[in-house]
């Protein structure tokens, strides 16, 4: 793995980064979309399982499933207790391995901006999801300036430094999920913004927590000491921290929902 690569293969190490913020975010983008229960359920990109999680707790769907490119993370989400009835599987989103008018409902959670060729991934969740079923996602509106650790992103392009991106870093945008969908033929689009927050205990949680980013820790670890000292008092200055010394950060998502038409073209 080279330092502008963005891989996620340590499931603890992300749960501490990420799976956190997808549960925030996670929350509130199923109050918004208010699914019925009982239904058969596809979380592609489903990491290490705390949205899927989820959305056992919240939806109990007849059946679900996950799939997701990285088999570590995989482990770590069939370890979950309450995942033992989930079927998870190693693979694309542009190309599911499930049949045709399958799935009652398919979510992509915070990886969208992650699939290569977006419209091909729309395209798939079409495919599989049953005439009037859901079609949905939400993402981080990464160059809006919603990623939840975009301190830590600014501050680095400040310093020339080249921060890796995922290969679709647009598509968390709010106008483009909206187009996505449309030109995929869903009908009832909807899309709504996001706003969560998050508090750390103080700024060692928040630092130790970043240490440990598939985005920004193997930049991080490639600094020579001195620079990252300095780097980590500028992050410092960057953060809001309360009169108990915690820090709190904010993250802004969109979400974008849309409904396969009864009769297909």
């Amino acid at each position: 793995m080279t330092i502008n690569e963005i891989r996620f293969d340590d499931g603890a190490a992300y749960e501490r980064y990420m799976g956190i913020w997808s549960q925030f975010a996670g929350s509130a983008f199923l109050d918004w979309l208010a699914p019925p229960l009982g239904k058969q359920w596809l979380d592609i990109g489903c990491g290490n399982g705390a949205f899927t999680e989820m959305l056992v707790e919240r939806c109990t769907p007849s059946t679900i499933q996950g799939i997701d490119p990285s088999e570590p993370q995989l482990v770590y989400a069939r370890t979950r207790p309450m995942l033992s009835a989930a079927q998870f599987q190693q693979g694309d989103a542009m190309s599911l391995p499930y049949a045709d008018n399958s799935i009652d409902i398919a979510v992509m959670p915070l990886v969208i901006f992650f699939v290569p060729d977006p419209i091909k991934g729309v395209a798939e969740m079409v495919r599989v999801v049953r005439a009037g079923g859901i079609a949905t996602a939400y993402a981080w509106d990464l160059l809006g300036g919603g990623f939840p650790y975009d301190v830590l992103r600014t501050e680095l392009i400040s310093r020339g430094v080249d921060v890796p991106l995922p290969p679709s870093p647009n598509a968390g945008n709010r106008q483009v999920l909206q187009d996505l969908w449309v030109q995929a033929g869903l009908q009832d689009v909807e899309t709504q913004e996001i706003i969560v927050h998050r508090t750390f205990t103080d700024f060692d949680d928040y630092w130790t927590t970043v240490l440990g980013a598939p985005s920004f820790g193997a930049l991080l670890a490639a600094m020579p000491a001195e620079e990252l000292a300095e780097f980590k008092e500028a992050i410092r200055s960057r953060l809001t921290v309360d009169e108990n010394g915690c820090v709190r950060c904010s993250g802004r998502a969109n979400a974008v929902r849309g409904r396969v038409p009864d009769l297909r073209v």
